[in-house]
Parts: structure tokens; sequence; C-alpha cells
């Protein structure tokens, strides 16, 4: 009698257990999860499937990285704003505005409320194209360096472009060079052997950006470090969409698998901004600090420019907050160049209103796509813009990799995210607003070149798939918000 009472009173302690465990994390679930499909998901796997359900949400549901980062800097506050730097009042003063570009003040209110990071002054960008252009500036730049090199990449090939980085690295570190590296955790599995073991081999200080582990449980798939870094001595910088690699070389006519992208060589007190970026990333990952130099120099004429980090980390998308005001507040003509297309519900239904308004919309896409289940879901929302008067437009092959947006022909936005979800609420990315006419006027007629070589793609078109292919479409757009 005796041995079935404990054995009762012990199944309902863990009855009792099972069910205060499985309403806390439904009640964690329905609290931090932003998207209410994902809220609504985990909340049916936790009570559908009993212990097995909390255990799931528990391992891969709850984003920890916040939590982490918090820890480690002991200064970001509860709202997850990264602020890079404290902003005086003087910054949001409607004269500081006054000196942008017309039409502008509208975006660097938006931006300056949501990221509280001032525009900086005086600075200046050059457009690289492709690993050609890119390549041989970046190696300069680490061979002429004297005090610090920071790099991050989300791809390090170990091909002959990749052991030449790690060469050139590997001298300024004998020199007396401080070098710092960062690799993503699975971008690193692009290649083989792995970079890290070749900088490892070297003696390079690096570091892995959430690598896959098995103990304790770590397999976050969706936050990767997209980020491209590179600062020499707090002075020069380069970023953009290029990753390390010999695909990037356009012109090597032994290159089989090209990839066409566009990166950027920036001089000037914005560079700080970006270093400070690849800063807070190095204390994430390693718990040191690093100090960073002060930019005194800044040029008398120069572009106007702030810098956006966004991850997943944060508890509002900046990015693509920001992409929205500055698509609501177009006067003439919106362009975006991107790989991957795959907006959320409030970008669709900015760009329909940008077009019905009178604005001149257009979205530059690859015609050959690396991940042709983005394609698909792309093609199955594109008739929704297509209707409303926007224009898309498909570049022939090879890969186009170019992320782009202009507005107005007076404010771009440079760096590593594309517009799609995985950017814009799943990685870690950079972007560089520039509100500079000369520059925007220049990525303006890069994109207009490019469309001039490239297809318009139209409604009928649209229409006109095969009830198979709009099928397959339909169910990849299923997996948008994590493709």
């Amino acid at each position: 009698m005796e041995f079935i009472l404990s054995t009762a009173i012990f199944y309902y302690i863990l009855i009792t257990a099972n069910l205060i465990i499985t309403l806390l994390s439904a009640w964690h679930a329905l609290l931090y999860k932003r998207d209410p499909r994902a809220s609504l998901g985990w909340l049916a796997v936790i009570f559908m499937f009993p212990v097995f359900g909390y255990i799931l949400y528990f391992l891969f549901g709850i984003n920890r990285i916040r939590t982490r980062a918090r820890i480690l800097t002991g200064k970001i506050p509860i709202t997850g704003f990264l602020r890079l730097e404290p902003v005086s009042e003087t910054v949001r003063l409607p004269h500081s505005l006054a000196i942008l570009p017309q039409g502008c003040a509208e975006i660097a209110t938006i931006a300056d409320s949501i990221t509280g990071i001032p525009l900086t002054s005086g600075n200046r960008i050059d457009i690289l194209h492709n690993g050609d252009n890119a390549y041989p500036l970046m190696l300069d730049a680490i061979e002429n360096a004297e005090r610090s090199l920071f790099l991050s990449t989300y791809i390090f090939k170990t091909d002959s472009t990749g052991r030449e980085f790690i060469e050139r690295l590997s001298k300024a570190k004998e020199r007396g060079v401080d070098v710092k590296v960062i690799i993503d955790g699975i971008g690193e599995y692009y290649s083989f052997p792995f970079a890290g073991r070749l900088l490892k081999k070297r003696r390079i200080e690096y570091a892995r950006y959430i690598p896959p582990a098995l103990f304790p449980p770590s397999i976050h798939i969706n936050l990767r470090n997209h980020r491209k870094i590179l600062v020499a001595d707090s002075k020069i910088a380069f970023t953009g969409g290029i990753n390390i690699g010999s695909y990037n070389l356009v012109n090597d006519h032994d290159n089989r698998k090209k990839v066409i992208d566009v990166h950027f060589r920036i001089d000037g007190p914005v560079v700080l901004q970006i270093e400070k970026v690849f800063i807070e990333d190095w204390k994430f990952i390693t718990g040191q600090d690093i100090e960073a130099e002060p930019y005194e120099d800044a040029y008398k004429e120069g572009a106007r420019c702030r810098v956006i980090s966004e991850g997943p980390d944060e508890d509002f998308n900046k990015l693509a907050t920001i992409i929205t005001g500055a698509i609501s507040s177009a006067k003439k003509r919106i362009m975006i160049m991107t790989p991957y297309f795959l907006p959320n519900r409030e970008m669709i239904s900015a760009l329909q209103t940008a077009s019905l308004k009178g604005v001149e919309v257009s979205i530059l896409l690859p015609e050959k796509n690396n991940l042709p289940y983005v394609h698909w879901a792309t093609r199955n929302m594109l008739w929704e813009l297509l209707i409303r008067g926007v224009k898309v437009y498909y570049e022939p092959p090879p890969f186009v990799h170019t992320k782009l947006f202009v507005v107005d022909d007076s404010y771009a936005m440079i760096g590593t995210a594309n517009m799609d979800a995985r950017s814009l609420r799943l990685n870690f990315e950079l972007a560089v607003e520039v509100y500079d006419m000369a520059f925007t006027g220049k990525i303006s007629g890069h994109i207009i070149d490019r469309i001039k070589v490239s297809r318009e793609a139209t409604l009928a078109e649209m229409d006109s798939r095969p009830l198979a292919v709009r099928t397959r479409d339909a169910i990849a757009w299923l997996f948008y918000p994590y493709l």
C-alpha cells in the first residue's frame, strides 16, 4: 500500500511538473516570439507533443543570442538597440538635417530615431566591381597596415585567393600588426581545408561566430554573421557583398562559377563606426575588449554616412523599418538591386503604395540564382508588385550577388544585407547609409546600365506559369521567413 501511495505521489509530481514546464514554455513563446506564426507554431508543438515539445522549444526555439550579448557587453539596453556611442540631442535638431540632399531629411530622422547613431560627414567611398577590383585594394590595405587589421567575412575560401589573404595577414602579424579575424561558424564550411585551420597554423588570432556544437547543443543554422568587414589602422574600411574567394574574379577566363558583385572602399569618420561593429562582435565571441583608435581626419567635402548594425539579438527590425520608411518617403524613384528578394508584408505594401502614387519603382534580380528555391518563392509573390506598376527586371548570367538600394538619386544604402527575411531578421548584417548626390548618382547609373542589358518580367509571364510550376513556387513561398 505504501509503495502504491509513493508511486502515485511520484506520478502526481511528474504530471504537475510537466504541466508547469509546458505552461511556462508556452508563456515564453507567447511573449518573446515576434512573429505570430512562429509563436502559434511553437505553441502547437509544445501542447501537441508533451515533454518532447518543450524540449524542442528549449533547444531550438529560444534565441539566446541577445542574453549572451548582454552578459558579455554589460551595456546593451533592454530595447535591444546597439548604441555604438552616445548620441547628443543636437543630432536630432532640424538644422542638422538641412545640409542633406533634398528629400533625405525624413529618412535621416527615421534612421536617427531607430539607431541612435549620428551621421558622420567628410567620408569618401569608392565603388569596387567584383574581386578583380576589390581584392588588390584590400590586399594593399593589409600590406600597408601599421597598427591593426580587423577582418570579418561570412565565406572564407581557402583557394588561391583565400590563401593570398592569409599570407598577407601572416606577414602583417610578423611585423607587429594586431591582426584579428572573425569567420562565421557555418560559412567556414564552404571550403576545405577550413580557413580557421590555416589561420591557426599561421598563429593568426581568429574566432568562429556561433559555430555548431553537439555538447552543449548549439545548432543555430539561422543566426549567421553575414557581415563583410576589413578595417586597416582605423582609417580605411571595406564592406559590401563580396566574400573572400576566387569565384569573385570575373575577369578570370578559367573561372566557371563567376559571381558578379560590388564592394566599397571607405575612408572617413564612418570607418570608426564600422570598426566598432567588429569590436562588438569580437567581444561577443571572445569576451575580449579592443581599444579603438580615434579617427581625427575628415574630408572637407564628402558624403554623410551612418552605419546600421542589424541582428536577431535585437527586439526591433531596424534595417527593415528604415528601408520601409525610405520607400515611403520616395518622391520620384526607387531602385533595388538584390540577389534574394523576399520582402515582408509591410515592405510589399510600401512598394505598392509608392508605385501607385507615381514613384518609379524598379527591382533588379538575377535571372540565374544560386538558390533556386529562393527564386521560386520570389516568383510566387511578384504579381503583387507587377499588378501595381512596379517594374521587375532579370539580369542575365552569371549570377549577380550585388545588393544596392537607392531612393530619389539622393539616398543610398550599401552593405551586406539582402532583401529577404534571412538578412533582415535572421542574420547579423551591416549596412551603410550614404547621403550624397554624387555617390548615389553613380549607384543609380550602375543599376540603370544593368537594367539596359536585362529583360523585364511581366504579369502575363507570372500568370502563364504551368500549374505544376505555380504549385512548386507556392510551396517554396510557404518557407519564405526562413529562406
